[in-house]
């Protein structure tokens, strides 16, 4: 049974190592933008993330205690724009499901815990970005009930 709790200091060389996971699949699907391997933040950047209340994250460990995934939360908010509407967004950042975890509720697990916590804490949406050159991410994302709000799009020159 997995369990989803905030992530705490003692977690993060087992984030680090997810960390590297990510960024080797974005690598693999796009190298000429992912240097690979490489991990978003290093351990004094995570140290601040996971002790910052706006920046919640959470992970998921099995019945042994091991962590298999992690969620980065970013709180946002446009007040006072000229054309946007005053929401609350909770932007997810970071995704992952340890690789030789996934197909085994992991990641539905996370992000249902996601969207009870902003369900909870009265956000309007929950947000995310994808990369195309993750085709088994963008499935999972849609099979949890997200749909487009925008698409970037690039001319390679």
């Amino acid at each position: 049974m997995n369990r989803v709790r905030r992530a705490t200091l003692q977690d993060i060389p087992r984030i680090l190592e997810l960390l590297l996971q990510v960024d080797m699949v974005h690598h693999n699907g796009r190298p000429d933008l992912f240097k690979g391997p490489a991990t978003k933040y290093n351990a004094e950047e995570l140290a601040r993330i996971v002790e910052d209340e706006g920046t919640p994250v959470f992970v998921c460990e099995d019945e042994d205690g091991r962590v298999q995934g992690h969620a980065f939360c970013i709180r946002k908010q446009v007040l006072g724009d000229s054309v946007l509407t005053d929401v609350r967004t909770l932007y997810i950042d970071d995704i992952c499901v340890d690789e030789m975890s996934r197909k085994s509720g992991v990641g539905r697990d996370l992000y249902q815990h996601v969207l009870a916590y902003a369900r909870e804490q009265g956000y309007y949406n929950i947000t995310l970005n994808v990369w195309t050159c993750n085709p088994g991410a963008m499935r999972f994302y849609e099979a949890m009930g997200l749909t487009p709000q925008k698409i970037c799009m690039e001319q390679i020159l």
